[in-house]
């Protein structure tokens, strides 16, 4: 192998490294985290509702059926705030 072709694999090998170890730390984090439905501002929601294809698509603000990521526990202090879409 050249100097250059080590180089290569090296870098290759720390990009895997930090890919790998960013998942696990997301999948921790999503662990500790809850869908909180009727919550988020309009085109600030987490992912798709039942009206709208994709993330930061919902059409107003506490759509009942757009979620937000928050804190384990957190959802039910927020007013309006529900576990399940409404």
């Amino acid at each position: 192998m050249s100097v250059k072709s080590i180089s290569k694999a090296s870098l290759l090998a720390a990009a895997m490294t930090v890919a790998l170890s960013t998942a696990a730390v997301q999948e921790a984090n999503a662990a500790e985290m809850e869908k909180c439905y009727g919550v988020a501002k309009a085109g600030h929601n987490d992912c798709k509702t039942a009206n709208s294809s994709c993330a930061g698509t919902s059409k107003m603000d506490d759509q009942k059926d757009a979620f937000v990521a928050v804190p384990a526990g957190t959802c039910m202090k927020i007013a309006g705030g529900a576990l399940k879409p409404m």
